[in-house]
């Protein structure tokens, strides 16, 4: 039988879950995820999953933190007063805000606190410090030459 390995692109179905059975993300109503294995596309935890795999095989992972999205770091979240923004910010509320770094990157801050003087800002990865369960299906392997 078929098995996924390393250098192969493959398509997979999943539906994502948090460990209080709230679904985050699914691509069942959409087309598979396709990546490449080995090629850091997706998070390590979910790769690592779906190695190995039988095609049409259907697996159940269960992700910890560190091999998602990481840690959850207060660091990451800072307040600033609404004076201070750069007039193109208008931060709302529960929406993420595009800083450009001194290095020319952008940064992306979800504005979870808002009052009349000031915002905050948080830059973790909204599924940063969680664990996460994936419901896998590979639906195909594209054989790597």
């Amino acid at each position: 039988m078929a098995q996924a390995k390393k250098g192969d692109t493959v398509k997979v179905h999943y539906t994502g879950k948090l460990p209080d059975g709230s679904v985050f993300d699914s691509s069942v109503k959409r087309e598979p995820l396709q990546f490449i294995l080995g090629a850091r596309q997706v998070v390590p935890g979910f790769e690592e999953g779906v190695l190995g795999m039988n095609l049409n095989e259907t697996k159940t992972v269960t992700i910890p933190p560190e091999k998602a999205y990481g840690q959850y770091y207060e660091k990451r979240v800072a307040i600033f007063p609404l004076k201070e923004l750069p007039p193109d910010i208008k931060p709302e509320l529960d929406k993420m805000v595009y800083f450009t770094q001194p290095d020319g990157r952008r940064s992306g801050f979800k504005v979870t606190k808002l009052t009349k003087d000031s915002a905050t800002f948080d830059g973790n990865h909204p599924l940063a410090g969680k664990t996460l369960i994936f419901e896998i299906k590979l639906v195909e392997i594209i054989f790597a030459c």
